[in-house]
């Protein structure tokens, strides 16, 4: 016979994967490492009554630190490989630094606007706006309001040149902005978890150059803009009056691109059984019904076949054309799987199934060793694209993080770490393309306080499967796999009560499976040291090294150096 304390701990363990039913069902189209993780929720996994706890540790810790500023660089950058000029150039930047967690509020963000004179040596002057932002309200007992928003710089075309720093006048350059809102439920009424939830994003690309290839690569077609909606529902209880938990939840998403008049629509509904078999260990299991449709349009072709493209390298939407389907699927999904808690700390899932017409694999692990240390693993397998992708990959960032930036290009940073954990962007933001395609990845972060020292890592793999319709003008593309490879760290400390020190490196590799393309090799390092004068002047010195490796492009190796000052009001 179950002791009691034994049954609690059973109950404890279904609870975790019923509290986060919500994450669950949003997770069920996407393609972004939330989807590996969405049997847990995305903080170190709790036992009932741990979340209000911690919630009364937040209005115990209440902290709002907004801080403007205004700030001049001068910075100098050299190709060192293949003696090229010297060029030099002048920041001058405003923008908001921002942390705030109160009772019912947690916000972290940053936003910068920049202005480069350049002078000579074929920069000229440009604009540049980033900024990152994650954040939620409560408005009620178990309803947020949550919201998140990205602008920065990547690169248009996956086979195009890059250099890691999106200076100057450089082709395949593009400017990304991305923004998601939406409410979330979960509440316990009468002994059941309820969960639901609503989400609006928005993705916009501007390229200013169409990319410059390699020779013999065919270049993609650019992701303009989209709007994509996701609207869950979840309802389930704990083990108790029953000796298992159960959980029956359903869900619809939309997403319309302008390119090619793209449109990908799905909806599910499926049922789930969680059954501890010991304290610490339950199987899971579900099954349900999918019917999932994405199309477009064809592009223009001209009297040779070939697709018309515009002024920034995209296809022209051949209005009088009907949508053809480059990927259908509907019926019977299941999937099944084990989950291990062994303490309050630490959790994992792994799961196999059945979806897309596939045998699918999932799973994630999360472990808070102490209040400082946060390891987690997500691996997931969706269908995706860069507008869905990124809304998802910004929703599973922590609210709570510390933004930082690349000192020389002031370009956000791919990876964000926190007291909550962290986050990448690197498999939504490697490759601007407009087409939909099967995602497959693992994505692991740390983030950590150690001796004085706070760092974070960042790892992972993704896989991208493109989709495009058998008899369309651009049907080669259809099957067409691309494969990447990242690692990103960060570290920095306060050297003394007025000056602090950072470092960040990244190593890429891109794995071109379009024919003729090569592949892409990127990585750098950067080191930055800031020394407080007088209130709120500071003073910053930077140096940062990145070498770029592609056949049919001249290797680079480019050294920059800042020196600029900053004044937080």
């Amino acid at each position: 016979m179950r002791t009691p304390i034994a049954l609690r701990h059973a109950s404890a363990l279904a609870a975790l994967l019923l509290a986060g039913t919500a994450t669950g069902a949003q997770a069920q189209f996407s393609g972004d490492p939330a989807s590996g993780a969405s049997d847990a929720p995305t903080s170190a996994p709790a036992e009932p009554g741990r979340a209000a706890k911690r919630a009364e540790g937040r209005r115990n810790q209440r902290q709002v630190d907004v801080s403007p500023y205004l700030e001049v660089g001068q910075v100098l950058t050299a190709d060192l490989r293949n003696g090229g000029d010297v060029l030099t150039y002048t920041n001058v930047a405003v923008g908001i630094d921002a942390a705030i967690v109160t009772t019912r509020a947690e916000l972290a963000a940053t936003l910068r606007y920049e202005h480069r004179f350049g002078w000579g040596g074929g920069l000229s002057d440009s604009d540049t706006i980033s900024g990152l932002a994650r954040g939620r309200i409560e408005v009620a007992r178990g309803l947020n309001l949550e919201g998140g928003a990205l602008a920065t710089r990547t690169r248009a075309d996956g086979q195009g040149a890059d250099s890691g720093l999106f200076i100057g006048n450089a082709s395949n350059v593009a400017n990304l902005y991305s923004v998601y809102a939406g409410p979330t439920l979960a509440r316990r009424i009468g002994g059941l978890d309820v969960g639901a939830g609503y989400r609006f994003g928005y993705t916009k690309v501007d390229v200013d150059t169409p990319a410059i290839l390699a020779p013999g690569s065919q270049p993609q077609d650019i992701f303009d803009s989209s709007t994509n909606h996701v609207a869950w529902a979840s309802v389930g209880a704990r083990p108790g009056d029953l000796p298992f938990g159960w959980q029956v939840s359903g869900g619809y998403e939309r997403e319309d691109a302008s390119q090619l008049d793209q449109r990908f629509e799905g909806k599910y509904a499926r049922a789930d059984v969680t059954l501890p078999i010991g304290p610490t260990v339950a199987l899971l299991g579900g099954v349900g019904y999918e019917d999932i449709e994405i199309g477009q349009r064809n592009p223009l072709v001209d009297a040779g076949g070939v697709p018309v493209r515009d002024a920034n390298g995209r296809f022209i939407t051949d209005k009088s054309t009907p949508r053809q389907l480059s990927f259908d699927t509907d019926g019977l999904i299941w999937d099944a799987g084990v989950m291990w808690q062994p303490s309050r700390r630490t959790s994992a899932t792994a799961r196999v199934g059945r979806r897309y017409g596939d045998t699918i694999y999932t799973g994630s692990f999360s472990y808070r060793a102490d209040h400082a240390t946060t390891v987690q693993v997500g691996v997931y397998d969706g269908l995706s694209s860069l507008g869905r992708g990124l809304s998802g990959g910004l929703a599973a960032l922590p609210t709570q993080f510390d933004p930082t930036r690349n000192p020389i290009g002031g370009t956000i940073n791919p990876c964000v770490f926190g007291q909550q954990g962290g986050g990448c962007l690197n498999n939504q933001l490697g490759n601007a393309t407009s087409a939909q395609y099967r995602s497959r990845g693992v994505q692991a972060t740390i983030a950590s306080r150690y001796a004085g020292w706070s760092y974070g890592v960042g790892i992972g793999y993704d896989q991208r499967k493109l989709l495009a319709p058998l008899l369309s003008p651009v049907a080669n593309l259809n099957g067409i796999k691309d494969e990447s490879y990242y690692l990103f760290l960060s570290a920095g400390r306060q050297l003394d009560v007025d000056s602090d020190i950072s470092l960040t490196g990244y190593l890429n590799y891109f794995d071109n499976g379009a024919p003729g393309a090569s592949d892409v090799q990127s990585a750098g390092l950067s080191a930055a040291y800031a020394r407080r004068f007088w209130r709120g002047l500071t003073g910053t010195a930077a140096a940062s090294l990145n070498a770029f490796d592609q056949d049919g492009f001249n290797s680079q190796l480019i050294g920059s150096a800042l020196v600029g000052l900053r004044y937080n009001f």
